[in-house]
């Protein structure tokens, strides 16, 4: 007789080893850390103390032994101190990628295709007849002889323009991107932790474009007094300083960057709280941070015209409320002709998601 057989359901047999478990809350703490293994571990052990995470079976000694054994952590020899290796690098890019993309819907989305055919990666489906200026390697032969054969038989075979198949491709676009993270000290200011979200957004974007995404290339720059590039492996131990915040010079330094790519498609994405309060002058700083400076926002604007000048849209993600902040973002997203998000914290990460994706839908011309 056929049926269904029902069973008690063991959440156990599903459920994460112990270690993994922890391993989990390990990577979380690392980011709020910036890396540092000592904090996020002391960290950990209060979460023991007061959740009883491990038993008799089960310690956080075992944990720490394990974290080494398994290529997490590493131990200097000479000094004694803990830090994380590559492996746990790319495993918290890999878990803040999931946890973004576990927050979205799924669909269709994000396939880095245009709505445009031609000369690309990706077979299409669709064939049409031969057309005067189609390509030689877009001929599908095996297509074109058996309407050739159809056409005019097996014993007096010939192939004719019109016996022949084209098989379209779809292009595939190329992007190069600029992330510029704001790490001035209002990031952290009025009890909000900014750069923490700003970190797991930058991790998910680099880990899925050099996953999915490899022909694209992503450049991570940070501004506050001034700004520099860094590196995706250094990104676990971004930190905010005691920064102003010259968007100005984090502009400047975004596009000297993608004059130097060779990709069609450029565009910045740039996390910010959206005041900018510093400039560099001749060597020397000119800093106001009592409200928006004439001086300061008029290089913004004009760095924004620039942009446009480029064909380099900028998508502004404005996580500060402030009506003030958010008008100047406002004018700098029209004089850019780019788009601006007011993002919260918690909704920052598919915000960027979702652009960045819709991005590669657009017909390249």
């Amino acid at each position: 007789m056929i049926g269904h057989r029902f069973l008690k359901f063991d959440p156990s047999e599903n459920s994460k080893s112990k270690f993994e478990q922890l391993l989990d809350l390990f990577m979380q703490l690392l980011t709020y850390t910036n890396g540092d293994v000592a904090e996020a571990l002391q960290w950990l052990n209060e979460l023991d103390k007061q959740y009883q995470l491990t038993g008799d079976d089960y310690g956080m000694g075992d944990f720490i032994d394990e974290l080494k054994e398994n290529g997490y952590i590493k131990e200097d020899n000479q000094s004694g101190e803990i830090s994380i290796t590559s492996k746990s690098e790319q495993s918290i890019r890999k878990r803040s990628l999931e946890e973004i993309f576990g927050k979205l819907k799924k669909t269709k989305q994000g396939d880095h295709h245009t709505h445009r055919p031609g000369q690309g990666d990706d077979i299409s489906p669709d064939a049409r007849p031969f057309q005067f200026g189609d390509m030689l390697e877009q001929i599908d032969f095996t297509e074109s002889l058996r309407n050739a054969q159809i056409n005019h038989g097996i014993d007096n075979f010939q192939m004719q323009e019109d016996d022949l198949q084209i098989r379209e491709t779809d292009f595939k676009a190329q992007t190069s991107t600029v992330l510029m993270i704001d790490i001035s000290h209002s990031m952290i200011l009025y009890g909000e932790d900014r750069i923490t979200p700003a970190k797991k957004v930058a991790m998910a974007l680099s880990e899925l474009i050099t996953t999915k995404y490899p022909k694209d290339t992503l450049d991570i720059v940070v501004f506050g007094n001034d700004a520099w590039p860094v590196e995706i492996k250094d990104l676990p131990y971004l930190q905010v300083g005691p920064y102003h915040t010259n968007t100005v010079a984090g502009l400047e330094l975004a596009m000297d960057t993608l004059r130097r790519r060779k990709n069609q498609n450029k565009q910045i994405f740039m996390i910010t709280d959206g005041k900018p309060t510093c400039l560099k002058i001749r060597g020397k700083y000119y800093k106001n941070s009592f409200g928006l400076d004439r001086k300061i926002t008029a290089r913004c604007l004009n760095l924004a015209a620039q942009c446009k000048k480029l064909k380099i849209p900028i998508t502004t993600f404005m996580i500060a409320s402030d009506p003030y902040l958010q008008r100047f973002v406002t004018e700098f997203t029209e004089t850019n002709n780019g788009k601006a998000f007011f993002a919260s914290l918690d909704k920052l990460g598919a915000f960027i998601f979702k652009d960045f994706e819709s991005g590669k839908r657009k017909t390249v011309y």
